[in-house]
């Protein structure tokens, strides 16, 4: 009852926010527009959509979503015509037999927002101009990577590159973002390129900028006109007519506005928001349909260690922590439950049940760790299995009870709980117990300080909470540290001991890991107080970890060997706990239908439906006005 209060306490406070918000699209045909929020929120500088410089506006106001285009899109689900799509480029990349070359072709009728045809000289300007300009996003791995870039022909474009690199093409294919394709035309005309608000945008997607607030709260796109002259038109029409996207404002009024139909993609939510939309509003449903209604992304969260703060460099204290850890509590505190947990050093999201998940069952199971006095199996394969058996008196029917669904949705194994192992781990690394307490191998007290996201990331605050519990209570001077604001340069300059974090970053619909892996070779490790490189923020150094990541190098991207290759560092991940593993990032993404049907989902997923992903261009294809079904 003290719930329903707060809620219609809530609900009224906010009808006049609600009106304001319509107000400011009520000039839309509302069966024709789609309202999604933007995760960026309120956009402080509202007129600027030159896209290739950093943090000078919003790109998820649907600027990447809907203006943008580049070469490749890899799905991080099952993507619309599998995983990989060939957008701007007619067919994928093609490398020379060292990969010191990469020639491009690229698809014919393609054209500009203002009528002017797409062609090879924009992508060599792109290259070009931010090489000059090192300001911009990718001038830097452009003058890193690219000796000569030409245009033989007006649907041809050839990389020579500095030295072998099997994955240049990366730098041109959409996980979440790219390097997005330049009009030449347009910036051609401009003094300096990276002063140019390049306002309105002249795009190259489906859409146009329509009208913006100059209070940087929405966006309105409006679809072109030639929308068959853009890549998306292979898949079919665009459904919605307008794309609005606003800033909702806090979790609490995302809820009130989709309850109110104002709001037709929330971004993410927190649980309870997501509970509250289950229960009273049937038209409202997530990635699954049921619990744990989120989408898992591919990125990795975990206890993220500073290898070059000891004794987080040895692997038996690492191992000792993850001992102490029960993740079916971590999962309960942070996620209510809705997590998705992995064991291993790559997200259980996307297609990686299949590419890595399920071929290491078998291994995982029979893995041993060796405590200094005895050997010690620490995998146990039902923990999805008890964690669905915990949820299934609460939440009834909407819990799955098939195991290949319970691992999609809900994980599959992790870690036992041994402290007696934890203790011998430590013991042979020289630590010592003195009463209730453990003491380093100098005598001082063993403390640990978590660094967590505050308020800012509320379920990983809550999981780095119970983590710190479970340590105390086995004897380790353990505390969280919460640093909303300026989390992560604390992290990527080394400045903490462990934190609730992720250094792990997946193509989640291809098996490829280098999106990640490249960057934890050891040639790109920088002393603690210089900032790291993403995304090897654990500052994990290893010699075999490196010949991995070099073999990778010099393959191609769709070689066989990939899924091996990957498989070696997922084994060599789990004897070294580098961090340690804990779920996806799930992302409450709740999607409404009063107004449009055909959302992805887990059952149909032929895309992401994170709002700020620019692969969610591909759902604009399927959209149905709900009214016409």
């Amino acid at each position: 009852m003290r719930i329903l209060r707060a809620l219609a306490f809530i609900t009224s406070a906010l009808l006049a926010a609600s009106a304001a918000l319509a107000q400011d699209i009520s000039n839309l045909p509302r069966e024709e527009t789609i309202i999604i929020e933007n995760p960026q929120g309120t956009i402080t500088n509202p007129p600027w959509f030159n896209i290739w410089m950093v943090a000078r506006g919003g790109n998820s106001t649907g600027l990447q979503q809907l203006g943008m285009d580049t070469l490749w899109y890899i799905d991080p689900d099952a993507g619309i015509d599998g995983v990989w799509d060939n957008s701007l480029a007619a067919d994928k990349p093609q490398y020379n037999a060292d990969f010191t070359e990469m020639t491009v072709k690229l698809r014919d009728g393609i054209f500009w927002s203002d009528g002017v045809e797409f062609t090879a000289d924009d992508v060599v300007y792109t290259v070009e101009t931010q090489i000059k300009n090192p300001s911009m996003i990718w001038g830097p791995v452009f003058a890193a990577s690219v000796d000569t870039v030409t245009a033989p022909d007006k649907r041809t474009v050839v990389f020579k590159l500095k030295r072998p690199n099997s994955r240049f093409h990366a730098t041109f294919t959409v996980r979440w973002n790219a390097a997005w394709i330049m009009p030449k035309h347009v910036f051609e005309k401009v003094a300096d390129p990276t002063k140019f608000d390049f306002n309105p945008p002249v795009t190259i997607g489906p859409y146009k900028l329509h009208s913006f607030d100059p209070n940087g709260k929405w966006y309105i796109w409006e679809k072109r006109e030639d929308w068959q002259r853009t890549t998306l038109a292979r898949f079919g029409e665009p459904g919605p007519k307008y794309a609005a996207y606003i800033d909702p404002g806090p979790p609490d009024k995302r809820v009130i506005l989709q309850l109110n139909h104002q709001l037709d993609i929330i971004h993410d939510t927190s649980p309870e928001g997501v509970f509250t939309l289950v229960k009273q509003s049937p038209t409202s449903h997530g990635w699954f349909k049921g619990f744990p209604y989120a989408h898992p992304d591919p990125t990795l969260p975990g206890v993220m260690f500073n290898h070059q703060v000891p004794p987080f460099d040895n692997a038996d204290v690492r191992w000792a922590l993850a001992l102490l850890i029960d993740i079916k509590a971590v999962s309960m505190a942070s996620y209510r439950g809705a997590a998705t947990i992995s064991a291993i050093g790559v997200p259980p999201t996307g297609l990686y049940g299949q590419y890595y998940f399920d071929p290491l069952e078998k291994w995982l199971t029979e893995f041993e760790i060796d405590t200094g006095k005895g050997k010690y199996k620490p995998y146990d394969p039902t923990v999805g299995q008890q964690i669905a058996d915990m949820l299934r008196p609460s939440m009834g029917e909407q819990i799955p009870t098939d195991p290949k669904e319970i691992a999609k949705a809900i994980g599959r194994g992790w870690w036992k709980p041994n402290p007696e192992a934890a203790a011998q781990l430590l013991e042979r690394a020289g630590f010592t117990r003195q009463g209730d307490k453990w003491m380093k191998p100098d005598g001082t007290p063993f403390s640990i300080t978590l660094l967590v996201e505050g308020d800012q990331r509320p379920v990983m605050t809550r999981a780095g909470t119970m983590i710190v519990q479970q340590w105390r209570q086995f004897g380790i001077d353990a505390k969280t540290q919460a640093y909303p604001s300026d989390f992560f340069p604390r992290v990527e300059s080394g400045d903490f001991e462990a934190a609730i974090a992720w250094s792990v970053e997946t193509w989640g619909g291809h098996p490829d890991l280098s999106f990640f892996l490249d960057s934890w070779h050891s040639e790109f490790l920088k002393p603690r107080g210089e900032r790291q490189p993403p995304r090897n923020r654990q500052r994990w150094k290893n010699a075999e970890l490196d010949k991995i990541i070099e073999q990778i190098r010099t393959i191609d991207f769709d070689d066989p060997k990939v899924q091996q290759l990957g498989q070696d560092y997922i084994k060599l991940a789990v004897k070294e706990m580098p961090t340690i593993p804990l779920m996806s990032y799930n992302v409450f993404t709740m999607m409404d239908e009063t107004y449009w049907t055909g959302y992805p989902t887990a059952d149909n997923p032929y895309t992401n439906p994170v709002s700020n992903w620019a692969n969610t261009k591909y759902m604009f294809v399927k959209l149905k006005p709900a009214k016409s079904q």
